[in-house]
């Protein structure tokens, strides 16, 4: 008789060729709408979607949001229709490899190339010489820094940007702790505080702590190194994988519905999304290694610069983030947002952001 784990490994391929070939969810009614209202524009031989809103009428603002890792522009449908009572074109794109837009693979997957298409589209949309606002978040920050490097530098093609409003990102490598697919619990380093950090598996806002992590924690550094490790990981993603890890970085009373997470894994499995994602988390060592250009064009800039901050963020923590950003940015303005508002702001308290926005808009 063979082996057990023969016939469990024979028994196994056709199982795994199965669940590779599993067509990925349809599209619920809001995501439908997102994308009819939305089209597509050719990058290279790849089709970028966008949509592309006329608002407020008498204002002649526009402004260009950028989504964060892994999810879509569809993070911005909660203050879409905000958005266009004040400006007059309300524009966003999923990014290569991101929502509906293509998923090419093999894939050179870059901030330089995600920043090109946003400047393609801009031409596209015949705003080359009008002056544009930036809102990102996460990823988008990145592109949005390559961008203003790009427009300080005074490169050709370059857009020009009217004002910078970052939000939750890995602006700094060095204070940027990844959380994707990632489960369990970490135990929280207290900073000087009298309190234990870790009450019931949740990290208290009022806490200063620093993440020790779990082994599950390990997922992020093996996916961004690649190899043959990350690319079973990422064939092997599920919707539970996906929302169990997504949703450690919301806030505890803010976790997102069952269907806004299967929303948010949609537009990740639209185009087999799920495949290229290893490639994509190149993006962290991208940072690394351009820090100096990208922290650099923050620094040195004269654009109106702001920050919407969500605290309870374990991705950009509290308040070692939020310290060096001050520190290193002195002249940005910032807001912070409620305590137990965490990495997507937009999401979790979209007047709170919208306002917050606003307001910074309307400052300058």
């Amino acid at each position: 008789m063979k082996e057990w784990w023969v016939q469990v490994g024979l028994l196994s391929v056709p199982l795994l060729a199965i669940y590779l070939h599993i067509p990925p969810p349809k599209l619920s009614p809001a995501l439908l709408s997102w994308r009819s209202s939305g089209s597509f524009f050719t990058y290279r031989d790849q089709n970028i979607f966008y949509r592309d809103s006329t608002g407020a009428v008498g204002s002649s603002d526009v402004v260009v949001l950028l989504h964060g890792f892994p999810t879509s522009s569809y993070d911005w449908c909660k203050i879409w229709e905000g958005l266009t009572q004040r400006f007059h074109r309300v524009i966003a794109l999923d990014f290569v490899g991101f929502g509906f837009s293509d998923k090419p693979r093999p894939h050179h997957y870059s901030i330089f190339e995600q920043a090109s298409i946003v400047e393609g589209l801009v031409r596209h949309l015949g705003l080359r010489h009008q002056r544009i606002n930036l809102l990102s978040h996460d990823y988008g920050d990145t592109v949005a820094q390559e961008l203003l490097h790009r427009y300080e530098h005074n490169k050709t093609g370059s857009i020009l940007i009217n004002s910078l409003c970052l939000s939750n990102g890995g602006i700094f490598p060095e204070t940027h702790y990844p959380r994707f697919i990632q489960k369990g619990r970490e135990t929280a380093v207290i900073w000087g505080t009298r309190e234990k950090a870790l009450r019931g598996g949740r990290i208290y806002p009022s806490v200063r702590y620093r993440v020790v992590p779990s082994p599950f924690s390990l997922l992020p550094k093996i996916l961004k190194d690649g190899g043959l490790l990350s690319l079973i990981i990422t064939r092997l993603m599920n919707f539970f994988f996906f929302s169990r890890g997504l949703g450690t970085v919301f806030g505890p009373y803010t976790q997102p519905s069952q269907a806004e997470f299967w929303d948010m894994w949609t537009a990740v499995r639209t185009n087999d999304g799920n495949l290229v994602v290893d490639s994509i988390l190149q993006y962290i060592n991208q940072r690394k290694k351009h820090r100096d250009r990208w922290v650099g064009a923050l620094t040195s800039t004269s654009v109106p610069l702001h920050l919407i901050y969500g605290p309870l963020d374990p991705v950009n923590p509290h308040p070692e983030f939020l310290q060096l950003y001050k520190k290193v940015l002195p002249t940005s303005t910032v807001s912070v947002l409620d305590d137990h508002i965490s990495h997507y702001p937009q999401l979790e308290d979209p007047t709170g952001f919208l306002n917050a926005y606003l307001n910074f808009i309307n400052s300058f």
